[in-house]
């Protein structure tokens, strides 16, 4: 096994460990990315079909408060466009009571989404460093540090490097790498007990070739506290040209199959919309449970944002050489694309002041 050197290796090649990387461009270092994956991206992933919507199906929403997020997309020069609510939506409160539609209110905090789909970041942000700087295939399994250096090893790699940054959700970095020496108590026991933002959320999507959703007296927004489909909202393209629906599943659908999973959703729009859809052109979903590099929970139930942003995640270990980031390491907006941002400008400016 070859050893591979760097000055900074990165675990996740996410929307963290990529802005990560964007950012130490400004300093005279080398940076590895390494992730688990096959592909990049993290909790973001947009499903392309030809001549349809994009489908995203992780990270999709950005508010007006998400300044670091609107500045980095500024400067990549990538355009949002705000989500589509409409007045109303279909409310379905309990098996009792049928679904109705009400009327929403009005919202001072509006909702954006990335033209093209939020994968385009990830995108973009890869673009912006060298091929060879990120390696996929590549889960890191230990980290070792000495006097002089550290060291991380997978199954087909070995690191030599200054410092590590790893941007896996802190549950999941606790539970899969071994640390030598030992990290303190207090620190695996807050990482173990962190919420990991998507970890058993099932996002569906259905795209169409026309949005019948937007005509009077119906909604593409749904709430139901009843059918498989708990939140659903209209996911049309910026263009406004390339039509979809796309929302949340009720987690307890996680064990029936894709098409079971499918049925029980069309069944419930069928029930909001009429017969017109089954007219789909693409069924798609995702269920995060199922994503190893992303989910480590063995069941056991853990608050939702419980300890995201913890003052223990900002501050380094190892003598300053090991860092942990991620959106559930932010302060502001953890969970979120813009808590992403802020861990990374965050880490950044802390290497930057080692160095």
């Amino acid at each position: 096994m070859k050893t591979n050197t760097t000055d900074i290796l990165i675990i996740g090649a996410g929307l963290t460990g990529l802005t990560l990387a964007y950012y130490l461009k400004q300093l005279n270092v080398s940076a590895t990315i390494v992730e688990a994956r096959s592909h990049i991206g993290g909790r973001i992933s947009t499903t392309y079909n030809p001549n349809q919507a994009p489908v995203d199906l992780g990270a999709t929403w950005l508010m007006d408060s998400h300044n670091e997020l609107k500045h980095l997309l500024q400067k990549l020069e990538l355009s949002v466009f705000k989500q589509h609510y409409g007045n109303t939506a279909i409310y379905e409160p309990n098996s009792s009571t049928p679904a109705q539609l009400v009327n929403l209110p009005e919202s001072n905090a509006p909702s954006y989404r990335i033209t093209h789909g939020t994968q385009t970041l990830i995108k973009t942000l890869s673009n912006t460093v060298e091929s060879d700087q990120i390696i996929t295939n590549c889960a890191i399994s230990s980290i070792k540090k000495t006097e002089e250096f550290m060291y991380a090893t997978s199954k087909t790699h070995s690191f030599k490097c200054k410092y590590i940054v790893s941007t896996l959700p802190p549950h999941l970095f606790n539970k899969t790498i071994s640390i030598r020496p030992k990290l303190p108590d207090n620190i695996t026991t807050i990482c173990q007990n962190t919420h990991t933002w998507m970890h058993d959320s099932i996002k569906v999507g259905f795209t169409f070739t026309f949005p019948f959703w937007k005509t009077k007296g119906t909604s593409g927004t749904i709430y139901s506290s009843v059918g498989a489909l708990q939140e659903f909202y209209d996911h049309s393209n910026a263009e406004q040209n390339k039509y979809a629906l796309v929302g949340f599943m009720n987690k307890t659908f996680y064990n029936y199959t894709k098409a079971e999973r499918q049925e029980f959703a069309l069944k419930q729009l069928k029930a909001y919309y009429g017969s017109q859809v089954r007219q789909f052109l693409s069924y798609e979903e995702l269920i995060w449970q199922d994503e190893v590099f992303t989910n480590a929970h063995d069941g056991t139930f853990i608050m939702q944002q419980q300890n995201n942003g913890h003052p223990l995640f900002q501050n380094p270990l190892l003598n300053n050489s090991l860092f942990i980031a991620g959106t559930e390491t932010s302060p502001f907006a953890p969970g979120k694309m813009e808590g992403a941002i802020r861990s990374a400008q965050f880490i950044f400016k802390q290497i930057a002041s080692l160095l």
